[in-house]
């Protein structure tokens, strides 16, 4: 039996005008922009008519990246598509547990909000960086990372690519070593050392946020970053606020899924770099990206008929 899994865009793959088209089209996708934006004001401008940099501002690319996000997802169930199981990568993972209703859509909204805030709060106290390195072994990085007092790899992407944070100080001495094991390094256009202990007090400043909240049994397993495994009510405070200080074990929950029968694989958010991960985890799904109504129109077709 086929299987359908909705992954959820993770942060950095934010661009001006993302998200318009589904708003245009989509009753589904319009309604959560309307949400978004009556909670906090100036949301679905941003997203259209916001520029580059102003959408690259943490506290501005948290709330939009949900929004279209979650628009593409509802979209795609408004189109008689259903995941039989929902993932997010990083800031996707908090969109992917509105969807799964573990949390309402407003109350997600209001924590990405506040979790943007704490991140860019610890992003500018302690001052990080990060980078991706491929062509290695998670092995190999993980023992660069150890010459260094304040180094870790913090996503595991996929065969051959591992992010890594590291001090700002710290950073391009790391870059250098993994070039003399015959890897590569790209630094990231990123304002702070994410999933790593450098994220320690946004970690805990969320956990106090989530204690005033009621959380609800999911409706579809969402497989969880810290773990890859999926949520369940009695651990999920505990993964919210946890997973903005540890690893994105993104390989590992992509191999799970397809263990579990997986072999659809629907980015839905902006950009298609989620399926570009799947697809070096494994050449035998099939995975395709929604972000406005071309690629809308495709899935459809791909997965419909």
């Amino acid at each position: 039996m086929a299987k359908t899994v909705f992954v959820f865009s993770g942060q950095g793959a934010q661009y001006p005008s993302m998200g318009k088209e589904l708003y245009e089209n989509s009753p589904a996708a319009k309604a959560v922009f309307d949400m978004a934006e009556t909670i906090r004001p100036g949301t679905i401008k941003q997203c259209f008519e916001g520029t580059k940099e102003e959408l690259s501002i943490t506290i501005n690319t948290q709330p939009c990246m949900f929004a279209v996000d979650l628009a593409a997802a509802a979209a795609v169930k408004e189109a008689g598509i259903n995941p039989d199981y929902i993932a997010g990568f990083s800031l996707g993972e908090i969109a992917a547990v509105a969807f799964a209703g573990i949390l309402s859509y407003e109350e997600a909204f209001k924590l990405v909000c506040r979790r943007a805030e704490l991140m860019d709060k610890a992003a500018t106290e302690n001052k990080g960086a990060m980078a991706a390195i491929l062509k290695l072994t998670t092995d190999k990085v993980e023992e660069i990372c150890k010459k260094y007092n304040k180094a870790w790899p913090v996503n595991y992407n996929c065969p051959g690519q591992t992010v890594v944070a590291a001090s700002e100080d710290e950073i391009d001495a790391l870059c250098e070593d993994v070039k003399a094991e015959k890897g590569k390094a790209v630094k990231l256009a990123v304002s702070g050392a994410f999933h790593s202990p450098f994220m320690e007090s946004a970690s805990k400043g969320l956990a106090e946020y989530l204690n005033g909240i009621t959380l609800s049994e999911p409706t579809i397993p969402v497989y969880a970053n810290l773990t890859a495994k999926p949520y369940t009510l009695s651990d999920a405070k505990e993964l919210l606020a946890k997973q903005v200080m540890n690893p994105v074990k993104w390989q590992t929950t992509v191999e799970n899924l397809i263990a579990e029968g997986a072999d659809t694989f629907i980015e839905v958010g902006v950009g298609k770099t989620l399926v570009g991960l799947v697809k070096k985890t494994s050449k035998e799904v099939t995975a395709v990206n929604v972000e406005n109504k071309a690629t809308l129109d495709e899935a459809k077709a791909v997965v419909l008929g």
